[in-house]
């Protein structure tokens, strides 16, 4: 299946951006996007917008409509990919069935400082308390798969966000960027939860690494956003600079494409990874989206200057969201790890 041929699907209308003052304002942006994405999933559920699973043979549409919703707006993205991610994982794992119109979040971050910590009681009900960081979608979700340090290690459980035992902190996210992505840290107090899958069942699994890719066509979708007032540019005859910019521009983004839809073939074609191969994929195809996000982000820059940032508020909220989101990938660490993997191949 090539890129064009998969099918586009229609993302809920925006509302009319507020402008440069007001597209900033993280209450608001945090309110729209909470609206779109009660609308996206009652969309994915009326199958206006197609999710396939990973690995069921049209992982490519999966990968576009993803890449879809975040060209039009990233931090819509962001809570929706949450919500397919943890469809795919109560999938895999055995999960229990989301209820119509719920909205799931997939808060699995661990970074230093204070964490999620998992208790059963004599019954064999389970509870988690502490703080969670890094919860996109903390006021619209109505449920989350969190990850928390159990007596028998680290588990993923299905935790409904009810008052009284859930609470998002407020003034936990400072970023301009995905300010709408609504992502504080969350505090739990002996929260209700369910179990999904064992001890370290959630990294464990083939679809770690196909929702990584997932993640990944975000963030092209978010460099093709962030590509447009070069491309108006180009279209009024900005000069060879200009269109030298966009030439380089467009190679990185149609070469990241094909790789996301050369994925999506291997992923159908091995969706259990028996071949031992979906961890050197996701890390290749993170890697090349993020440096293509990254000299995207710069050569647009460098050829428009000054002027789209300053006076075009969808431009510069999606500057910032893209700046923000690719952060999630580990950088040199992620590099380091490829590398390794590539040279211990080369060596059998």
């Amino acid at each position: 299946m090539t890129e064009d041929a998969v099918r586009r699907p229609v993302v809920p209308e925006a509302p009319p951006d507020p402008g440069v003052a007001g597209g900033f304002v993280g209450h608001a942006l945090r309110e729209e996007t909470s609206a779109r994405f009660t609308s996206a999933v009652a969309a994915i559920e009326a199958g206006g917008l197609s999710f396939p699973l990973p690995g069921s043979g049209a992982t490519a549409e999966r990968f576009a409509t993803l890449r879809a919703v975040a060209e039009d707006d990233l931090c819509l993205a962001r809570l929706v990919e949450g919500h397919v991610d943890a469809l795919a994982i109560l999938a895999e794992l055995g999960g229990p069935s989301p209820a119509p119109g719920s909205r799931w979040g997939v808060w699995a971050a661990e970074p230093p400082g204070e964490r999620l910590t998992a208790e059963q009681t004599p019954d064999g009900r389970w509870s988690v308390s502490g703080l969670k960081q890094y919860c996109s979608g903390a006021h619209s979700c109505t449920h989350a798969l969190v990850s928390a340090d159990a007596p028998d290690g680290r588990r993923l459980f299905a935790v409904p966000l009810a008052g009284g035992t859930y609470e998002p902190v407020e003034g936990t996210w400072q970023a301009l960027g995905m300010a709408g992505s609504d992502t504080p840290d969350a505090r739990f107090r002996s929260a209700a939860a369910e179990p999904v899958g064992g001890v370290e069942g959630y990294v464990n699994r083939p679809g770690f690494q196909h929702g990584g890719i997932g993640v990944a066509a975000c963030w092209l979708g978010g460099a093709s956003a962030v590509a447009r007032p070069l491309r108006a540019a180009a279209r009024r005859g900005g000069g060879p600079y200009t269109d030298a910019h966009l030439g380089a521009v467009d190679i990185d983004l149609h070469t990241a494409g094909l790789l996301l839809t050369t994925a999506a073939t291997d992923i159908d074609a091995d969706p259990m990874d028996s071949r031992g191969e979906a961890r050197l994929r996701s890390l290749r195809v993170r890697g090349l989206v993020e440096a293509v996000c990254d000299r995207v982000l710069g050569r647009v820059g460098r050829a428009t200057g000054a002027g789209p940032l300053c006076h075009d508020a969808r431009h510069a909220r999606n500057v910032a969201d893209l700046t923000v989101y690719i952060r999630q990938h580990h950088a040199e660490r992620s590099l380091a790890e490829l590398g390794t993997l590539v040279s211990d191949r080369a060596d059998r």
